[in-house]
């Protein structure tokens, strides 16, 4: 069950996306709820993120996503529709053979949301571009996106520039694996997560460039590489 602040939230970021297309700034946010201070927000947020009401995109700046609402703000379900069958005409129990079409069902559509540096942080991967597919058995279990890379900093763990990384979605990372970090809620890139006591550690696959250190309220993990596509 929500609280009353949860449900008034979810219900103005829903009908902000209902009417403009994009969720209400945080300062929007606080302002309807009559709260003091973002840090109110953000707590709000993170509760129905856990609770499964809104998700938070990758790689884009405070954008959200309302994935359900409470019961009591659903519409109405259509009436169930009464079935009636369909007569099936000639050629009755022969085997279909397989076709194309077979071959594009058993494949995942991935969405290409964008570039993201191996090298010097470049915006936040802000729009959805175009689709590429994996067979699904290449993919682990979860949500999975594509970034085209650019720049040379992580030549050296086999991923160039152009190369197409394969990302699945999620927030959190071990250290030592290849991440999609955002730094700030605004810069993106690609680099190899260590930790270092309370600091995070952004580690680039070349000597040329230097590791960057964050504190950890500055750096949040949009997912993990788990495969490159490349074109020669």
């Amino acid at each position: 069950m929500l609280t009353r602040k949860q449900h008034e939230l979810l219900l103005f970021i829903n009908d902000r996306l209902q009417k403009d297309g994009v969720p209400p700034s945080f300062e929007e946010m606080k302002d309807a709820l009559d709260l003091r201070s973002k840090s109110g927000i953000h707590r709000l947020i993170t509760a129905l993120e856990e609770r499964g009401f809104i998700r938070r995109l990758p790689n884009r700046a405070r954008a959200l996503e309302v994935v359900r609402l409470p019961e009591d703000a659903q519409p109405p379900k259509p009436a169930a529709r009464t079935f009636s069958p369909n007569v099936i005409e000639g050629n009755l129990g022969r085997v279909r053979p397989a076709s194309e079409d077979d071959d594009a069902r058993r494949v995942v559509p991935i969405p290409v949301m964008g570039r993201i540096a191996a090298g010097t942080p470049i915006s936040a991967i802000q729009s959805r571009d175009h689709t590429i597919s994996m067979p699904p058995e290449m993919l682990a279990g979860g949500e999975h996106y594509a970034l085209e890379v650019r720049g040379d900093s992580m030549v050296e763990a086999g991923i160039l520039d152009g190369d197409l990384a394969v990302i699945r979605k999620c927030d959190t990372a071990s250290t030592g694996e290849i991440v999609v970090a955002l730094i700030d809620d605004e810069e993106a890139t690609l680099k190899r997560l260590r930790r270092k006591g309370a600091s995070v550690a952004l580690e680039a696959a070349n000597p040329a460039y230097e590791t960057r250190i964050f504190g950890p309220d500055r750096v949040r993990i949009q997912g993990k590489l788990v495969g490159l596509f490349r074109r020669y």
